[in-house]
């Protein structure tokens, strides 16, 4: 039987985003006590928790999230351990591997473990490990996708996101804040299923099947 593990991180009121992205906040719409039913009001951004960022995300032409089929967001993904890097560290260009054949070429991911997801909601998480830009130019020259369990691909905070601009502007797509990452195996597949707005990115439930 298939293995599912989650590896999406849970939307709840004042959890943490990136710096400047909007709060996140669930609250009480209808009750039953009041109402006789419950509902709930989810406010949130485009970029909150675990999510997949699309083209229009820094592409002024970039393709939004309605431009793709739904089987755009399953991946052949395979795990690069850069645990090693330390606190705003560059991961090099010799992590990206070659292609060995094994994987569907418009499907593949390579998700960069950095150790962060320990420092979610910490004042170290964004000192996260990044992708220097000839790593992110090697990943979209290679086709692959790019997953991480930081915040960005990019430096947080920094005034330009080459990262994201190497990938996005070669439609690979980006998959941030995964987390469970040490209970996945060296390569698995990612469903990683946004909601259906036609937006520039949108929250995913991220699931590994291994």
């Amino acid at each position: 039987m298939t293995h599912l593990v989650d590896l999406t991180r849970r939307v709840e009121s004042g959890m943490p985003t990136y710096p400047g992205d909007p709060a996140v906040d669930v609250t009480p719409h209808a009750t039953h006590g009041a109402d006789g039913y419950r509902v709930s009001r989810l406010e949130l951004g485009t970029h909150a928790g675990t999510h997949i960022d699309a083209p229009a995300h820094t592409e002024a032409d970039g393709a939004t999230l309605g431009s793709f089929d739904v089987d755009r967001f399953r991946f052949d993904a395979r795990l690069v351990d850069c645990r090693g890097v330390g606190a705003n560290g560059e991961i090099g260009p010799n992590a990206v591997p070659e292609r060995d054949g094994n994987g569907d070429e418009e499907r593949e991911m390579l998700v960069f473990r950095t150790g962060w997801e320990t420092e979610w909601g910490t004042d170290r998480m964004t000192d996260h490990p990044y992708l220097a830009p000839k790593t992110a130019e090697r990943c979209a020259d290679r086709g692959f996708h790019v997953g991480t369990d930081a915040l960005s691909p990019d430096p947080t905070g920094a005034e330009s996101v080459p990262a994201h601009r190497a990938l996005l502007g070669s439609e690979r797509l980006i998959v941030e804040n995964l987390c469970n990452l040490g209970s996945v195996p060296e390569r698995f597949e990612l469903l990683a299923l946004p909601l259906r707005v036609d937006a520039d990115g949108a929250p995913v439930r991220a699931v590994a099947r291994a």
